[in-house]
């Protein structure tokens, strides 16, 4: 590789520990016994349940519909009757409300799903498909593509990359859909391009993945699309961060990509909305890397929407050993599951187990000063001062500080000495400037 990998200010590298999944093929997981379609899945409003216990459901119907602009609808996963619409665990660690389906084993498509011809493929026409769809980043932010692609006329886009980093660690659904299906990714990759008047257009991929840049550099051979070998760093797939180092350009702060005129999407967002578009089918499937040292068999799994965790871990081989912490999503932005019950939804990328004996029990300690939070901090924030601040409810303080530039990836609470769980107290503290912002 000739091209010179490019990077951002910052950031860190922990073992990326993927070999264990890397090779393999992605698998088509079994149909749980019930499946659980929670109402919120996604950054926005809910959307709200339109079907009754008792009612039939096919594979593709909507279940929930969207409200308001920055919402999508839910659809049923599969084919069965309705036998709940309640509250059920929830990967936020809550119990919210779900539509539960007894699968009838038939997986019964419904029979009005129709995708866009070419001739069909205006800008509004494709947005609409999306949002009908319920197609959201799939990187793990889950904001609705429909509006990320509809910018205000005052900020043009004139740059698209696609994210196909993967710098989370463990975690190899984004490499595995590169080596496998290159042409659907390049497909959604068109179809943004065009609802966005032809931007210039860039994959990012991290040069640990030689395969992948391989692979998608002969998929793009006859097109203007420029393959971008990243350094292997984390957050390198971090929007603010894949734009400086790919572009150049500092998204200021508080601002979003779009003001330096850039637009991010995910490679597994891109497939989906190849399948959305050309086919009408919604997003009702997720592929999840289920590894760790505490599964029996590390898999990718190709995995319904509203499967419980319990079933994914099943379908590995069950446990290796005495689960010590279960993180649905990758080590360092992932969240800590307390139920085995919880359902995958649109935004989750990966399922870890972790044994007793890999969880560090020390406890938290004293700053040090070291500064290597300081650092390690992409967003050339200053975390210890932050929270300081925020753990003696000065909140206001910790906004003037940049606290909600924070991108919470975790790089100041893995490189911390003594432990302190810094970016979950910035995260609390953004909670709260947020709040007093909505109640102003």
């Amino acid at each position: 590789m000739s091209r010179k990998p490019k990077t951002f200010h910052g950031g860190l590298h922990p073992p990326d520990s993927k070999a264990a999944s890397a090779d393999k093929a992605v698998e088509i997981c079994p149909l749980p016994d019930e499946i659980i379609i929670p109402l919120s899945q996604h950054i926005g409003a809910p959307a709200e349940p339109c079907v009754a216990v008792g009612d039939s459901v096919c594979r593709g119907q909507v279940v929930g519909e969207a409200r308001g602009f920055v919402s999508v609808p839910v659809h049923a996963s599969t084919s069965g009757e309705v036998v709940a619409v309640e509250a059920r665990p929830h990967p936020s660690g809550r119990d919210l409300p779900a539509v539960v389906i007894r699968p009838d084993g038939r997986d019964q498509w419904c029979d009005d799903l129709r995708g866009l011809g070419e001739d069909e493929l205006a800008a509004e026409s494709v947005r609409n498909k999306l949002c009908a769809c319920g197609i959201v980043g799939l990187g793990g932010a889950t904001f609705p593509t429909h509006v990320k692609l509809s910018p205000p006329p005052e900020k043009p886009i004139d740059t698209l990359i696609i994210n196909g980093a993967e710098c989370e660690p463990y975690l190899t659904t984004d490499y595995r859909l590169m080596l496998e299906d290159p042409e659907q990714i390049l497909d959604g990759v068109r179809l943004f391009a065009g609802v966005l008047g032809r931007p210039r257009i860039f994959i990012g991929i991290e040069e640990n993945k030689p395969a992948a840049i391989k692979v998608i550099d002969a998929a793009c051979a006859s097109s203007d699309i420029e393959v971008v070998p990243l350094r292997v760093k984390y957050p390198q797939g971090a929007e603010k961060q894949l734009i400086y180092a790919i572009t150049g350009r500092e998204v200021p702060s508080g601002g979003l990509p779009m003001d330096a005129g850039v637009l991010v999407q995910n490679v597994r967002t891109a497939a989906a909305v190849s399948v959305a578009v050309r086919t009408g089918q919604p997003l009702i499937e997720q592929v999840l890397t289920v590894t760790g040292p505490g599964v029996a068999e590390p898999k990718n799994l190709r995995v319904r929407i509203g499967t419980p965790l319990r079933h994914l871990i099943d379908a590995c081989g069950g446990f290796n050993g005495e689960p010590g912490k279960i993180i649905l999503g990758g080590p360092m932005m992932g969240t800590a599951q307390l139920s085995l019950d919880v359902p995958v939804t649109r935004g989750a990328g990966g399922l870890l187990i972790f044994r007793q004996e890999d969880v560090d029990p020390r406890p938290e300690g004293p700053c040090i000063r070291c500064g290597r939070c300081v650092s390690v901090c992409p967003a050339r924030i200053l975390p210890t001062t932050i929270v300081a601040y925020a753990r003696n409810d000065q909140v206001e303080t910790a906004e003037t500080l940049g606290v909600l530039d924070c991108i919470e990836c975790g790089c100041c609470t893995y490189i911390c000495p003594s432990m302190i769980p810094l970016v979950q107290f910035i995260r609390q503290a953004k909670g709260a400037i947020m709040a007093q912002k909505r109640n102003a």
